[in-house]
């Protein structure tokens, strides 16, 4: 190797040592931290001895811990299937008809990352909320129920709060992904006899893809461990692991079974990714 090569190998390494001690120092060591609580033992008032106590994860298979965690995965995962329905038509529309108007209408997906999540879920408590609510009202007044419904507390209100709130993370991947997409392709199949369903089935949505995974675990990973919109829309009825642990650690002050927690839910996420992204990739090879 040259000069010049170590030169710019010695550059690169300057550039990226921040990152690196970054990432170590706020990704990897409270990791390692919640990894290293999730086998110690909580004290009766707080506080955490360190050792090895596996009774922390066999706490997890206890049958009310178990239907949490099915509970989250199940919301997370249709979360993640309407943001998808809904938001690949938009992306579509956006890349294909948006024509002059393609950054207006980006702009106004981004637009919801200008407040604050928390204060999205407080607007859609105004929205669901008690009888007075602005749902039941309209639905009152269109003469489309006698009596106010039950709208929030409920797994429904959660899951409508958070396809709001993440559906942004579904467009812009699928957006870039549309966005590059050769019309020569669709053109050259629909030459060939193929009508525009079988187009779209053969030639754009497989070459969306990337944008597609992509937009999914941007979408799931955020979803399985949300818990502020449960909370604010789900009340007791709907708990999900993020409150789980939120209250391990804050309430009842089990720091270890609350690290347990995470590491589980943890490589829960990594798997299902895993699983994902390997069964989408080797349906994609199949098609070509």
């Amino acid at each position: 190797m040259g000069k010049r090569g170590r030169g710019w190998t010695l550059g690169l390494a300057g550039l990226l040592s921040p990152v690196t001690f970054w990432l170590g120092l706020f990704f990897l060591v409270p990791l390692l931290l919640i990894l290293a609580y999730s086998f110690g033992k909580s004290g009766i008032y707080g506080g955490i001895t360190l050792g090895f106590y596996p009774g922390n994860y066999l706490k997890v298979f206890d049958p009310l811990y178990l239907e949490i965690i099915l509970r989250t995965l199940v919301i997370a995962v249709l979360n993640t299937l309407l943001c998808l329905l809904i938001g690949y038509p938009l992306a579509y529309f956006i890349a294909f008809k948006g024509g002059r108007h393609k950054n207006t209408l980006i702009l106004l997906v981004m637009i919801p990352f200008w407040t604050s999540l928390l204060l999205r879920a407080y607007a859609w408590v105004v929205i669901l909320g008690g009888d007075n609510g602005i749902a039941n009202r309209i639905l009152q007044f269109l003469h489309l129920t006698d009596h106010p419904l039950t709208l929030i507390f409920t797994p429904q209100a959660v899951i409508m709060g958070m396809v709001y709130s993440y559906l942004p993370f579904m467009i812009l991947p699928l957006y870039a992904a549309l966005e590059k997409f050769d019309w020569r392709l669709k053109e050259a199949a629909q030459d060939l006899g193929a009508t525009r369903w079988h187009t779209f089935w053969r030639v754009t949505f497989p070459l969306s893809l990337p944008g597609v995974i992509a937009g999914s675990i941007l979408v799931f990973i955020p979803s399985a461990g949300e818990f502020v919109i449960p909370n604010l829309l789900g009340g007791a009825r709907t708990v999900m692991v993020g409150n789980l642990i939120q209250q391990q650690f804050l309430q009842a002050r089990d720091w270890a079974f609350g690290s347990a927690l995470a590491v589980m839910l943890a490589v829960l996420l990594v798997g299902a990714i895993m699983f994902y992204v390997r069964r989408v990739g080797a349906d994609k090879l199949e098609e070509v």
